[in-house]
């Protein structure tokens, strides 16, 4: 029986392990942005 916890638990460990990684091991400065969240320079401003 307490071989079975202890798989159990291997197994548990390797899952948050592995959900974490692939949480936190993106990109260095974080997601890239929607094109709708950029913001684009007005050209009739750059005019002036």
């Amino acid at each position: 029986m307490a071989l079975l916890l202890l798989e159990a638990l291997g197994a548990l460990l390797l899952l948050v392990f592995i959900v974490w990684w692939t949480m936190f091991s993106g990109r260095q400065k974080g997601e890239l942005k929607d094109e709708s969240e950029r913001v684009t320079p007005d050209p009739e401003k750059e005019k002036k």
